[in-house]
């Protein structure tokens, strides 16, 4: 049991049952919360709904078969459906908190050194500078038109969901964008 200086225990027992249960709530609520945003999307925007249908009777056939794991590289589309819903409704509110390690400059911003520094994904996500009516559900903008196969993560943040696509002419990533000029680090917070 984690205790204080004095020895004193830090949390009581009846404080860790409800962190353990809200440790497993979550578990189980944000996945589920995920899935239904994006199944309400797509409900919402029936053409959007019948093209990810099409793609799966392309991809997996009419067959009386579950889609497997081998078939999900190529559900570009049905992957830019996620991507778009969790754009517009992400399942944590903020990235993992981070801190500067030196003094830095984004976007025009000073962040001081030590400063502890979270990213708003809902309002990145929704932000009308960045998405071009951001509050539209267009998986279109995750797809660049190419056959490569799309990614649901990218911990690098070059080509995710937070892309900064305004018109076909300007396009920018948010990681190219802060990586090289926001040296961090994500040391738990005290």
């Amino acid at each position: 049991m984690l205790r204080d200086k004095k020895g004193r225990p830090v949390l009581t027992p009846d404080e860790i049952k409800a962190q353990l249960t809200e440790i497993m709530m979550a578990a189980v609520d944000n996945p589920s919360n995920a899935v239904e945003w994006i199944l309400a999307e797509m409900m919402k925007n029936p053409e959007i709904l019948q093209k990810a249908v099409d793609e799966i009777d392309y991809i997996v056939g009419k067959d009386p078969r579950l889609i497997q794991e081998a078939d999900i590289p190529q559900l570009n589309y049905l992957k830019a459906c996620i991507r778009e819903a969790f754009r517009l409704h992400p399942i944590a509110p903020f990235n993992v908190p981070h801190v500067a390690m030196e003094d830095t400059n984004v976007a025009g911003y000073l962040i001081p050194k030590g400063s502890h520094v979270l990213l708003s994904r809902v309002g990145l996500g929704r932000n009308p500078e960045i998405w071009h009516k951001p509050l539209e559900f267009n998986p279109e903008r995750h797809l660049d038109g190419g056959s490569s196969e799309l990614a649901l993560v990218e911990p690098d943040m070059r080509k995710n969901s937070l892309r900064l696509k305004k018109s076909s002419r300007d396009s920018t990533a948010v990681g190219g964008a802060l990586a090289p000029s926001a040296p961090v680090v994500d040391p738990p917070l005290p």
